[in-house]
């Protein structure tokens, strides 16, 4: 394929994470991507802890281990709010939130995913079946603790709208408000100086939609090309939602939270 030389004026590149995540203030909505441990923005998340931003709302799946992923900045007390859809394998959020330092709100994992995309393509809310006759629709989840055992702060009571479709079937349907961030940061394996991007295999998960959702998207890439050598075709994200991008190799580290392996076979079984 040819390559093409990049126009100054759509160059995204960035030297360092620091370089890049150095105008995040405190108090910033951010949209990070993310699957358990997979697709985790590591290096952007470590220049964050690094330069001491705090007071943070994170809307990310999860919120990584104790000691990895976006557990780096919740352990530093840098996280003020979670949205997420899972909370488990952290023993520090849990400490956190029953203990009322941290304020969450638990959306489910379909749902969460479309604030995201809705967020990005403009779109201020939709309808969902999901969570009807539910805490999610009628209000109710704690959302932060008062560190005595009682709800400081619940969930409030969202719009339900019944809906008639086309074979006169209805059915109950809640309204969902879009999210929109000041930042957002993904992890990508490749991307070119326009900032379109690749993601392998389950890293894509919420990663392109966390780049849609936000105002400043930040993109972290173990390989970095020039424009014209990825093709339009395996582009996952389009660089029109990206503005920076950062290479940091192909040897970054990037953890499994639960590695399962099976016995070897015997020569029998084989």
């Amino acid at each position: 394929m040819t390559t093409t030389s990049p126009s100054p004026g759509l160059d995204k590149v960035v030297a360092t994470p620091v370089e890049a995540v150095a105008d995040v203030p405190d108090g910033a909505s951010l949209a990070v991507g993310g699957f358990g441990l997979c697709g985790n923005p590591i290096a952007l998340i470590e220049a964050l802890l690094a330069q001491g931003t705090s007071d943070l709302w994170v809307v990310s799946n999860n919120c990584g281990v104790d000691d990895w992923g976006l557990g780096v900045l919740l352990a530093a007390k840098r996280i003020r709010k979670m949205t997420s859809s899972y909370v488990g394998e952290n023993k520090e959020f849990e400490r956190q939130f029953l203990s009322g330092e941290l304020e969450l709100e638990l959306t489910p994992q379909g749902t969460l995913a479309e604030k995201l995309r809705a967020g990005g393509s403009g779109i201020a809310g939709f309808w969902t079946r999901t969570g009807v006759g539910t805490q999610v629709a009628e209000g109710g989840l704690p959302q932060r603790y008062d560190g005595a055992g009682g709800v400081a702060l619940a969930s409030p009571a969202k719009e339900v709208r019944t809906f008639t479709a086309s074979d006169g079937t209805s059915a109950e349907y809640v309204l969902e408000e879009a999210i929109t961030t000041d930042y957002a940061l993904v992890h990508a394996a490749k991307g070119d100086r326009y900032g379109n991007l690749v993601f392998h295999r389950s890293a894509r998960n919420f990663s392109p939609l966390a780049a849609m959702a936000g105002r400043v998207c930040i993109a972290q890439v173990e390989e970095l090309v020039e424009p014209g050598d990825i093709d339009p075709d395996d582009v996952h994200l389009p660089g029109v939602f990206v503005h920076r991008i950062v290479e940091v190799g192909t040897d970054i580290e990037k953890r499994i939270e639960r590695r399962t392996v099976r016995p070897a076979a015997t020569e029998k079984e084989a």
